[in-house]
C-alpha cells in the first residue's frame, strides 16, 4: 500500500489523561479516511499532534517517510472545527492575506486566489465581510485557505457539523471532486455516520486507544445488524407467530422490527408470515449500528 501518512505508536497525556494511548495507523494516498470518535476520543489531538500544533509524548508520524515540521506545514491543509479565518475582513482579503504566507509573489496568489475562487464559487460573496456569510459560505472559504497551499492532504476535522442538509452536499460534491479529480488525499473527521459511509478506511477511536478499523463493508458485517420491519394486519396474531418462531421483536408504534442475519432470512418470514403483512420494509446494517456497537460496548467495559 502506498501510504502517504503513517502513525505509529503515537502518545501524548495531559497529565495523567492519557488522551492518545499508542495507536498506529496507516493512511493510502489519494484516499479518504475517516477517523471517528466520540467527544474526548482523542481525534482533535491525534490531528494537533499530525499539524504540529501540539508535541507528542512519544512515537512517531510520517507523511512521505519526512518527519520534519516544516515539511508537514507545506504538505498539509486544515480546515478546523471552528472557524479560523478574520470577521472583519473580507473573502478576498482574508485568502489574499492567507495566501501571501504560502507564494511570495503577488501575481502568483491573485492567480491562486482566482483559481480557488472559480473552484469553490467565491466570487458571488468574495466582497462580503466574513463574520456577515452564511456557514456554507464560511465553509467553504475555509476549505479555499486550506487549499491556497496546494497540500497533498486535506485534514477535515467535522467540516460539515451545524450545516443545512443542502449546504453539506455542495461541502460533500467539492471533498469527492478533489479526491476524484485532483488525487487529493482526505482525512476526515465525523459525526455523520453516513458520511463516513463513503469512506476507503475507517478508524475508530475510543478513549485515546483504536478500537476498531477496516472498509465501511468490512465493519457493517462484523457490527452491524439488518432488520426487518412489518406492519401487521393483525397485531396479535402476528406476536403469536413470531413466539411461536422463538423470533425476539422490538415494538415501535405500529411496527414490529425484528433483526434477521441476512435478506434470506428475511424472505423466509416474509414468505411465512405474507398472510399477515400490510407493509414490511428491509433495512441493512449502516455505519451507526457500528458505531454504536463499538462505541457502546467499549463504555460499558
Amino acid at each position: 500500500m502506498d501510504c502517504i501518512v503513517r502513525v505509529e505508536n503515537l502518545v501524548k497525556s495531559y497529565g495523567e489523561i492519557k488522551a492518545v494511548n499508542d495507536i498506529s495507523f496507516k493512511v493510502k494516498r489519494g484516499s479518504l479516511f475517516a477517523f471517528l470518535g466520540p467527544n474526548g476520543a482523542g481525534k482533535s489531538t491525534t490531528i494537533n499532534v499530525m499539524t504540529t500544533l501540539l508535541d507528542k509524548d512519544s512515537g512517531q508520524v510520517f507523511l512521505n517517510e519526512q518527519t520534519d515540521d516544516a515539511y508537514f506545514r507545506n504538505k498539509i491543509g486544515v480546515v478546523f472545527q471552528g472557524n479560523v479565518l478574520d470577521e472583519d475582513l473580507t473573502v478576498k482579503e482574508n485568502l489574499i492575506y492567507r495566501g501571501a504566507l504560502y507564494l511570495k509573489d503577488k501575481v502568483a496568489v491573485k492567480a491562486r486566489y482566482d483559481e480557488l475562487a472559480k473552484y469553490l464559487n467565491l466570487y458571488e460573496f468574495e466582497n462580503q465581510r466574513y463574520k456577515t456569510l452564511s456557514g456554507g459560505q464560511k465553509r467553504r472559504t475555509e476549505i479555499a485557505r486550506a487549499l491556497f497551499s496546494n497540500p497533498e492532504i486535506l485534514l477535515l476535522d467535522e467540516p460539515t457539523t451545524g450545516l443545512d442538509p443542502e449546504t453539506r452536499q455542495i461541502v460533500w460534491k467539492v471533498i469527492e471532486d478533489l479526491k476524484k479529480n485532483h488525487g487529493m488525499t482526505i482525512f476526515l473527521t465525523t459525526h455523520y455516520m453516513e458520511e463516513a459511509a463513503n469512506a476507503d478506511h475507517v478508524v475508530i477511536i475510543n478513549k485515546g486507544k483504536i478500537v476498531a478499523e477496516g472498509t465501511p463493508a468490512q465493519l457493517k458485517d462484523e457490527y452491524s445488524y439488518d432488520r426487518l420491519k412489518i406492519v401487521a394486519k393483525d397485531k396479535k396474531a402476528l406476536i403469536d407467530a413470531l413466539e411461536k418462531m422463538n423470533k425476539p421483536y422490538e415494538k415501535i408504534a405500529d411496527q414490529f422490527i425484528m433483526i434477521v442475519s441476512d435478506a434470506e432470512e428475511a424472505i423466509t418470514m416474509i414468505n411465512q408470515l405474507r398472510e399477515n403483512i400490510a407493509q414490511f420494509e428491509m433495512v441493512k446494517g449502516t455505519m451507526d449500528d457500528v458505531f454504536i456497537q463499538v462505541i457502546g460496548g467499549e463504555n460499558h467495559v
